[in-house]
């Protein structure tokens, strides 16, 4: 049986596990991949292909960068592919019916999280945010909606304690690769049906902001933990340190929490080896890893050889 002819949208780093586990097996041939333009980064904006980009460069596979994946001339431009199956993984976009009606088969979305829950852009560091135990991967079949389409299968993990965003996305984007090539072929064979997803439970993860990292420290010692781990690595939790002649920036990357009741919302309890301990709305929060912005990622130890802070100093 010849194997089924792909297209691949996709521009995240989420998505390479799943474009290389296509690639790697002999049931699938990937005509083209469809990602984001190059877009500038760094401090000298110098423009940049996607992770999916460089890694279809790579496999040598034609690449497509469309300013819009709703535009004519680039939807002429799938026609023409013949694609049996359009699988989609963090591209970015959402396709126009004209493209999800072209594929024999349809087209597959690999999303991080167990759907309908957390539809939207940022499903993993809402996970964490809100506290989950578990979140996992959904391969759905899309529709014009955002996340909506009908579901083919699932598979969870538990969000440990020691995840955070990073590895959480890491896991989950090799078991949704995984997930996505062990459901393909009974897809396409008609074994595996989709099945609607049910309406209660559905909720929409927008997008991060930068300013989502700033830690308000009235809230629940928990509630800053679960954020300090949602958001590496961007934006970074962050606080302002109440130092002359202005406040500095301070990035805080690990944290635990301490079973502590003391002290005004924002008050650094103690600052020694073992962390710096800051007083919250509910408990204490250690600050374990630290950045002054500008400078490197420290351990609590090696940030305060350099930068004395005494009790009662403040963190806003």
């Amino acid at each position: 049986m010849s194997p089924l002819r792909i297209l691949f949208f996709g521009t995240a780093e989420l998505a390479c596990p799943s474009l290389s586990a296509l690639t790697g097996s002999p049931a699938f041939e990937v005509a083209a991949v469809v990602t984001g333009p190059d877009r500038p980064k760094g401090r000298h904006l110098i423009r940049q292909p996607s992770p999916v980009k460089t890694l279809a460069t790579q496999k040598q596979i034609c690449v497509l960068q469309p300013e819009r994946a709703r535009s004519e001339p680039f939807v002429d431009q799938v026609a023409q592919l013949r694609p049996d199956l359009i699988v989609l993984a963090a591209y970015g976009q959402i396709l126009p019916r004209r493209i999800l009606e072209l594929p024999v088969l349809g087209c597959l979305n690999v999303h991080a999280s167990l759907l309908p829950k957390y539809r939207g852009a940022a499903p993993i560091q809402w996970a964490i945010l809100n506290d989950e135990s578990e979140t996992g991967v959904t391969i759905m079949k899309m529709d014009e909606g955002l996340d909506t389409g009908d579901i083919l299968s699932q598979r969870a993990t538990a969000v440990a304690a020691n995840d955070d965003a990073q590895t959480l996305h890491d896991r989950l984007a090799r078991m949704g690769a995984d997930l996505l090539i062990q459901t393909i072929p009974g897809y396409a064979a008609g074994s595996i049906a989709p099945h609607k997803q049910p309406e209660e439970g559905a909720s929409y993860a927008r997008k991060i902001t930068r300013e989502d990292g700033h830690l308000e420290w009235t809230r629940a010692a928990r509630s800053l933990w679960n954020r300090s781990r949602a958001l590496v690595p961007w934006p970074g939790a962050h606080a302002w340190l109440s130092v002359e002649p202005k406040p500095h920036l301070l990035k805080i990357w690990r944290t635990e929490v301490v079973d502590l009741t003391s002290g005004l919302p924002g008050e650094i309890l103690s600052a020694c080896e073992e962390g710096i301990l800051v007083a919250c709305g509910e408990q204490a929060l250690r600050l374990l890893v630290v950045q002054r912005e500008g400078g490197r990622r420290l351990k609590a130890g090696e940030f305060l050889a350099g930068h004395r802070l005494e009790p009662g100093q403040r963190l806003t």
